[in-house]
């Protein structure tokens, strides 16, 4: 029989517990109109298909993800046309619907891309294991010092005419370490690790610190997600050690699709939000881009972080129940869902309902069959038939003024 060394029991001091996400201190790094880090709220990324050279097709697919809620978007540039069509991009969005913050995605030997399509967008994201071309050696067992500094030397004198641009136009970088796009010395000094793409970052950032430019957003994502949580948490160590303080693109890359993809990125994304670390995120589904944004904003709602839905709170389910749950969830969301604020519960039973859903706006509780009650916070506000329901929630948040039309 077990036994308690100190037998005396107290109650938990519940007020004493901090539930709050503490986030990262970064800089404010500004992309167009958005600022990432700094404090500012998550902001919510996402990439187009479409080819860049499809003026109109772009624009459309750009606007679509803005609408929705996207807040910055990125294009891929993988020759000077496509870099060029980004100012005719951009002048049509301006022209047929608004400033869009949007940023280029530049790989294999892309200086003279980089160079021009700064031009045209808000931030500029490059790839270290890509940026600069290091042709593999089959008979390689090491890299000498002197082959590193080599290669470095290299990597700076490509670097900087884009650094340079970017800073005199006050624009930003994403420096987006890949984990399966390492460099080969990288890959033969650290190994395939998720040091290796803290070492990869380091190198790049320290090249921009150089020549006075710190408008830089660090990504390190991979499509394991103990590999990308490592490395990120590895990132932010070295960050700390170093006096560092630039804002974090959260993704888990190549993650799929369908429920699996959503879990996948959900469990590497908003573990680290958890923690405090990430600035901006993208959820990579193998789907319709339109598709990633509700998944990132329902992340961030769970999260606390940013409140931009309602948020509905529904018991599972048992023998107490007296009326169809998951039938009503239904119908309560669909009548509500384009409201944004609220917290609304929807509730099987008088037993523990009231209680569970103590921090909702409203409530919608199962009383006695036929019948539910409709709360206000804690207080019941009035008892009506269930076929009545949710005419009648409506009619209370129409009069609290919390109401708008559809």
């Amino acid at each position: 029989m077990q036994t308690l060394d100190n037998p005396t029991i107290k109650p938990t001091d519940t007020s004493a517990i901090d539930t709050t996400i503490h986030r990262r201190k970064t800089r404010p790094v500004k992309v167009g109109n958005v600022t990432i880090g700094g404090g500012f709220p998550v902001v919510v990324q996402s990439m187009i298909n479409e080819d860049t050279l499809d003026i109109e097709g772009s624009v459309a697919a750009i606007r679509r993800l803005h609408e929705i809620g996207c807040e910055i978007v990125r294009v891929t540039v993988p020759s000077m046309a496509h870099a060029k069509a980004l100012a005719e991009i951009k002048q049509k969005l301006a022209q047929t619907y608004q400033a869009v913050p949007l940023v280029a995605d530049v790989h294999h030997n892309g200086m003279k891309i980089a160079l021009e399509v700064a031009k045209h967008v808000d931030k500029v994201r490059i790839n270290p294991g890509l940026y600069v071309f290091e042709k593999p050696k089959s008979d390689r067992t090491e890299y000498t010092q002197e082959e590193f500094a080599e290669i470095g030397a290299k990597i700076s004198q490509t670097l900087e005419p884009l650094v340079i641009s970017l800073r005199d136009q006050g624009k930003a970088m994403r420096i987006g370490v890949n984990h399966g796009s390492l460099a080969e010395r990288m890959l033969f000094t650290y190994g395939d690790t998720p040091e290796g793409m803290v070492e990869s970052a380091l190198e790049f950032i320290k090249i921009c610190e150089s020549l006075d430019f710190r408008n830089i957003v660090i990504s390190l994502k991979a499509s394991r997600v103990p590999v990308m949580l490592a490395a990120y948490r590895l990132m932010v160590k070295r960050m700390d050690e170093l006096g560092m303080d630039y804002p974090l693109h959260l993704g888990v890359t190549e993650a799929g699709d369908g429920e699996y993809g959503r879990i996948k990125s959900t469990a590497g994304i908003g573990t680290l939000l958890a923690d405090g670390i990430g600035d901006t995120i993208r959820v990579s589904l193998t789907e319709a881009p339109e598709k990633e944004i509700p998944v990132c904003y329902s992340i961030l709602q769970a999260l606390g972080l940013r409140k931009t839905m309602v948020e509905y709170v529904a018991c599972p389910s048992c023998g107490r129940t007296l009326f169809n749950l998951e039938e009503v969830l239904h119908k309560v969301r669909e009548a509500t869902k384009h409201l944004t604020g609220l917290d609304i519960a929807v509730m099987g039973c008088i037993v523990n309902g009231p209680g569970e859903m103590a921090d909702a706006d409203y409530g919608y509780v199962g009383k006695q069959p036929g019948y539910i009650s409709l709360y206000r916070g804690r207080e019941e506000i009035k008892k009506v038939p269930e076929d009545r329901g949710v005419e009648e929630l409506i009619n209370l948040i129409k009069a609290d003024d919390r109401w708008i039309d559809p």
